[in-house]
């Protein structure tokens, strides 16, 4: 199993997933979401046993998953209880499903491939109590998964895609800054940005202080500390799910200080900020991150220890060698 099944991947935002089967994309392969009898919810292979069929077209009736071309029904465990057909046939195991858990955490329900113990990145301002909580997205992006992490990463774009917002074309020289490895990939420090309007409530430009740390192949995490707001403080992690190698569906988690906008105001403002990323991300060539054939500066340092962190662990899904 390749190295990316080995982590868990965002796939719905947990109040999305209702009372029917929901049909969803990760590495490549079609699975199906569903609440059983006690609301846990599941993942299945979004195909039936017996014929093929898309399981997410059915419906689920008392927690269990029904398959819209036959009847066959699946509990929670993915065994077989039900082939209308035949009433009285107790169904062997050969025809049940591999059902995996999904873990709820940030926000969002995450799924594992190889269903062993869930390896969920960490995001130290979701367990913040004075910090608000909220999710931004989902985002469907033309792009892989390793392009929109980088972009992420990286501060010297700022002057130019966020110009007027997150930075200005006057102050588009970086300080040297410095990235060290952590546990989860790396950490990088020491990283400060001109920002006409760093957050919501900013009324003035002034010079930010970030923190950025890669935490798992597809997601990231940013501190803002604003030098003329005392004690505010932005957390904004960026969750990536891999659909296909060169398509992507993004959240990002935010733990703010700012309790006086609306859930309104504040998407809003993440939603101006992502949405001028993404026609650069979806216009980059080509798609999958390449791990040669780009050049580099000094600049660049999170770009590079991102795409070493690639090549040490093997991750290969978005990735062009």
């Amino acid at each position: 199993m390749r190295p990316e099944a080995r982590h868990a991947h965002p796939v719905v935002a947990a109040p999305d997933l209702g009372a029917a089967p929901l049909a969803v994309r990760l590495l490549g392969e079609d699975w199906v979401l569903w609440r059983d009898a006690a609301g846990a919810p599941r993942a299945a292979p979004d195909r039936c046993p017996h014929r093929g069929t898309r399981l997410s077209l059915g419906r689920v009736c008392d927690g269990q998953l029904e398959c819209p071309y036959h009847g066959w029904r699946f509990d929670a465990a993915g065994r077989c209880v039900a082939i209308p057909a035949l009433p009285g046939f107790q169904p062997p195991a050969s025809h049940a499903l591999a059902v995996q858990p999904l873990h709820e955490a940030h926000g969002l329900l995450w799924l594992q491939p190889d269903g062993g113990a869930p390896r969920l990145p960490p995001f130290a301002g979701g367990m913040l109590d004075h910090l608000r909580q909220l999710t931004v997205g989902p985002y469907d992006v033309a792009t892989s998964a390793p392009r929109i992490v980088e972009n992420f990463l990286d501060l010297a774009h700022f002057g130019f895609v966020h110009e007027g917002w997150l930075g200005d074309r006057a102050h588009a020289a970086l300080a040297d800054y410095r990235v060290e490895g952590s546990a989860d990939g790396f950490v990088a420090t020491g990283c400060t940005a001109w920002q006409p309007q760093s957050n919501r409530l900013s009324t003035e430009g002034s010079w930010v202080r970030y923190r950025y740390e890669l935490v798992a192949p597809y997601a990231a995490v940013l501190v803002k500390l604003p030098e003329q707001q005392d004690g505010y403080r932005d957390e904004i992690a960026l969750f990536v799910c891999p659909a296909d190698e060169e398509a992507s569906r993004v959240w990002f988690r935010m733990a703010v200080t700012d309790h006086n906008s609306s859930d309104a105001e504040l998407r809003a403002f993440q939603h101006t900020i992502f949405t001028q990323d993404q026609p650069v991300l979806e216009s980059q060539r080509p798609r999958r991150l390449p791990l040669t054939g780009e050049v580099h500066c000094a600049a660049d340092r999170s770009s590079a220890a991102y795409r070493r962190y690639l090549r040490e662990n093997a991750i290969t899904f978005g990735v062009q060698p």
